[in-house]
């Protein structure tokens, strides 16, 4: 049996830089190159494409921007690439890789993973009262797309039948990198702690340099951003591995960068649900062992439910957004006043043409800090950025707004300039229905060029996932140490990393040294974020441990304004909420900003409590 694989995530989203695969293939010394291309919303554009062409509906960087460049030396080395680019058609994705491959003179047996696609079941499953597994409503009439999230049975079957590239449509996003590792090393269906140990090495390379100093809280610490590092696992038989970048690239790899990223888009540590494995990640263990290198180990696993998770899209109308510069003394509370004063001459035009009023609006004067929730007219700001944003079932409506931009830069507030891309267009907005749907009734399958092969499912057990309560009860510090205190920002004594799935973020909080953990406990509460965040979040907050990482992570219920394209937003992903939070005052010993104390360098931000 091989005893150390090592898997090179070489992208992390549709549009990331064909660098990273580069970088992986010609440094990484990698036995796979794995690419990840789908958010959910993602598989609605791949199914327009798809209308317009029956060649269309897969991601076409994959095969021109990586592959055609690099199929010689993938060849060469012997590197097998296993990726999700296949989108809505991963035959088409196939056929145009074959054509590269020819014309490269070399010999890849390529193949794809079908049965995600389940839209042909969509009437079947709205007849039979399917509602939205979240929020309970019914299924729209109309949907976009339709598409399971399969495991990574399938990967690990074709890579078994000799598969040089695998192409997959929805899988989820760590199936990328299981799948070779029940391949490699013989793991089972009920080789639970194995499968959530290779599940987390393919949570951690899914967002390639999230993971080895991309986005860290500490950005000082992280040099070489114009080279930095994708991340590559080398991973053993059992379960244990340890993650580096590629040598001589930018970036930084300690247990700190890969604990961020662990919190990634995670809801409670102890159940993060999956087709083949229910993940418990919350004594997880961190070492570094090396420059740029760590150990991770303690993944524990039990068997999955017998359900797959399924991302539907449905069209929503349209929305329409513009951003303009605004300069000078009250910039801030010109930019509201112009928000205001637009909204309402259009809202003026619409009645009097016979629209509907706008479904949704939304301002923002970014600048302002009117992410923080501060009213804009408190602002000193001499220069913002004004976003306005609306939403309308109707083209026509967006027109009209498109057409009443410009104006304002003569008729109101004078500083007004930068217009960013001219007249704004309307766009579709897009929204995710999340469902849940048995494995029994979603066939999955290989196909190497020589027919289709079944692959079973894990059946696993109609049993919940058994997700924890919040921490019952949350500290509010009846056990801290009597003295002086004084508060200093959240990020004094944290990291912090956010995430969104739908219309949910999460934010996990990690202390930077254990003593600092009980004061977190009881300054950084449920209630404590809902009120930071309260401008954002409209629904529940829940707070998890996380001992393994000595922090917590919170998950935020309706946070996202619909999130995706569905959302308004300037940040209708969640990426700013970590670094909000953190600006959260809290309570600590006053003798920890003393001279010599360990939070010394916060003297001048803290107050007394």
């Amino acid at each position: 049996m091989t005893t150390e694989i090592r898997i090179g995530g070489g992208g992390g989203f549709w549009g990331d830089s064909p660098e990273g695969a580069r970088q992986i293939v010609e440094r990484g010394n990698v036995d796979y190159l794995v690419m990840d291309y789908l958010a959910e919303i993602t598989m609605s554009i791949l199914a327009r494409m798809k209308a317009k062409s029956p060649a269309l509906g897969y991601a076409p960087d994959f095969v021109s921007k990586v592959m055609k460049p690099l199929v010689g030396d993938i060849a060469a080395k012997g590197i097998k690439v296993v990726t999700n680019a296949g989108g809505v058609n991963v035959d088409a994705c196939r056929d145009a890789l074959a054509e590269v491959v020819a014309e490269a003179g070399v010999d890849l047996k390529i193949a794809v993973v079908r049965g995600d696609d389940i839209s042909a079941m969509a009437d079947e499953l709205r007849r039979e009262g399917t509602t939205e597994m979240f929020s309970g409503a019914a299924m729209p009439a109309k949907l976009t797309s339709v598409n399971a999230y399969l495991g990574a049975a399938a990967i690990a079957r074709a890579l078994h039948e000799g598969a040089d590239v695998v192409i997959t449509g929805r899988v989820v996003d760590s199936a990328t990198v299981l799948g070779p590792l029940m391949h490699e090393f013989g793991w089972a269906a009920g080789d639970h702690d194995k499968l959530s140990a290779g599940s987390l090495a393919g949570h951690l390379l899914e967002c390639g340099p999230q993971v080895t100093g991309g986005i860290f809280t500490d950005w000082r610490d992280v040099p070489g951003w114009d080279d930095v590092g994708f991340p590559v696992a080398i991973c053993r038989p059992d379960g244990s591995f340890e993650l580096t970048k590629s040598e001589g690239t930018g970036g930084l790899v300690t247990p700190m960068t890969v604990a961020e990223q662990l919190c990634y888009e995670v809801g409670d540590p102890a159940a993060y649900v999956l087709p083949d494995v229910i993940c418990d990640w919350s004594n997880v263990s961190i070492e570094q062992v090396g420059a740029d290198r760590v150990r991770v180990t303690g993944a524990k696993g039990r068997a999955p439910t017998d359900q797959l998770k399924v991302s539907a899209t449905y069209p929503d109308g349209y929305r329409s957004s513009v951003t303009m510069m605004i300069a000078g003394r009250d910039a801030a509370a010109k930019a509201s006043a112009t928000g205001d004063a637009i909204l309402k001459r259009v809202g003026r035009l619409l009645a009097r043409e016979g629209y509907e009023p706008f479904t949704e609006t939304h301002v923002e004067v970014l600048g302002s800090e009117s992410n923080y929730g501060v009213d804009p007219t408190r602002s000193p700001a001499r220069e913002v950025i004004l976003k306005i944003a609306v939403r309308h079932p109707d083209k026509g409506a967006l027109e009209i707004f498109g057409g009443e931009i410009y104006p304002a830069a003569c008729a109101m507030a004078q500083g007004i300039t930068g217009f960013a891309g001219g007249r704004p267009a309307p766009q579709p907005v897009i929204r995710l229905f999340s469902l849940l749907v048995d494995k029994a009734r979603v066939p999955m399958s290989i196909d190497l060029g020589a027919g289709e092969i079944a692959v079973a499912h894990d059946p696993g057990a109609r049993t919940a996932p058994s997700s924890r309560p919040s921490t019952p009860p949350e500290d509010e510090g009846d056990q801290l140490p009597a003295g002086a205190r004084v508060t200093v920002p959240l990020i004094a004594i944290a990291h912090g990393r956010s995430g969104d799935k739908g219309n949910k973020a999460n934010i996990g909080i990690l202390a930077r040294a254990p003593e600092y953990l009980p004061w977190i406990s009881a300054g950084v509460t449920s209630e404590r974020v809902a009120q930071w965040l309260g401008h954002f979040v409209k629904g529940d907050i829940s707070r998890f441990d996380w001992p393994g990482l000595c922090g917590f992570n919170f998950l935020l219920d309706d946070a996202l304004g619909g999130g995706g394209v569905a959302s308004l937003r300037h940040d209708p992903q969640g990426k700013a909420l970590a670094q909000i939070l953190l600006d959260m005052p809290v309570e600590v010993p006053a003798g920890w900003v003393a001279p010599g104390g360990p939070l010394a360098d916060f003297s001048k931000e803290a107050h007394v409590a």
